[in-house]
């Protein structure tokens, strides 16, 4: 080979040793996969820090949320416990303690005193509501104690429908639901439905949502069979355990129950239609049963506790017992 053309071959084929700027290029390269894999396992130490910073911060939250609302529950008892410390205290309506709401209010002012004390307090707004259940009309009372349907409840529940805008047929469906609950506990099978607790269970029994939905403010299910209370009933409520009133005389009715409530069986009685029968119907000026609502709002995080407690006396001591808890997390809605 000609020394010009040998002069012309790169470095290697010279002298057979790889040229510094292939070794440099090399290194340089090297370098950056181990950057590279240096930063992806720092992001990911990094995002496995912060998500467990996350899961302990809402785990504290949950648990915090939890006292507070365990607290507004036991806020509810003491109320309703000392409603019932009077023996001639029988008689429960809506001028009450008990059925004045706790309007939304900051954390920090139930915590502490000194208002200069409270720039730690979380910022967390608390809300309460006592409701009576037997405001309600019962599911329960639509069967009775053999097992077959109370016609007269029946239709007490029809007209609720009818009140509240949805189809009579939705009574007809609970009831057939509860007569093939209490068949099926006799001789059980695949297809028996399992027993409601709760007014959203009412789907098992082929419910639509809508009625549901519709008649949750109206309808409640409890353990026992129990009367409405029609000192603290609504308006559909009233129409449709008064048989022959329609909403305009069960406004009428709740109007006058405001300026003056019935405090006793005898003044609701003279309230009503002459011969009708308040104990057949089911009705009463007292109630054993409370729903408590308990709502801790957290920034645009809503965590509200539903409680269902029933009232019980043993002589001279009245107490509050919690039959059960519903939580329900949602994000707070703005107002329309």
């Amino acid at each position: 080979m000609a020394a010009s053309e040998l002069r012309h071959l790169p470095a290697m084929h010279r002298d057979g040793q790889t040229p510094p700027s292939s070794q440099r290029g090399a290194a340089l390269l090297t370098a950056m996969i181990i950057v590279t894999l240096v930063a992806t396992l720092a992001a990911s130490m990094v995002w496995q820090q912060w998500r467990a910073v996350q899961v302990e911060g809402a785990e504290r939250a949950r648990a915090q949320s939890a006292w507070i609302l365990a607290g507004a529950l036991d806020w509810a008892r003491l109320i309703l416990k000392e409603d019932a410390r009077s023996a001639a205290n029988s008689v429960d309506h809506l001028g009450e303690p008990w059925a004045v709401p706790l309007a939304e209010a900051r954390l920090s002012t139930f915590l502490a005193v000194d208002q200069s004390n409270t720039d730690d307090a979380p910022d967390a707004f608390l809300s309460g509501l006592i409701t009576d259940a037997q405001s309600k009309f019962n599911v329960t009372n639509l069967l009775k104690a053999d097992g077959t349907p109370d016609e007269d409840q029946a239709a007490v529940l029809a007209r609720l429908c009818e009140a509240t805008g949805i189809s009579t047929d939705v009574a007809t469906r609970i009831v057939t639901g509860l007569v093939a609950i209490k068949a099926g506990a006799k001789t059980p099978s695949a297809t028996t439905p399992l027993t409601p607790r709760t007014v959203a269970q009412l789907a098992w029994l082929g419910i639509p949502a809508d009625a549901i939905k519709t008649l949750t403010p109206y309808v409640v299910v409890l353990n026992v069979a129990t009367p409405i209370n029609m000192n603290t009933a609504p308006k559909e409520v009233v129409a449709a355990a008064v048989k022959g009133w329609d909403l305009a005389q069960a406004e009428r009715f709740v109007q006058t129950r405001a300026k003056k409530h019935y405090d006793s069986t005898t003044a609701l009685q003279a309230a009503l239609p002459k011969d009708f029968d308040i104990v057949k119907a089911k009705l009463s000026v007292n109630s054993r049963f409370f729903e408590v609502r308990g709502r801790l709002r957290l920034g645009t995080r809503v965590l509200e506790q539903i409680s269902l407690v029933e009232r019980t006396r043993a002589g001279n001591r009245p107490d509050v017992i919690v039959l059960h808890r519903e939580r329900v997390s949602s994000l707070d809605q703005p107002a329309s």
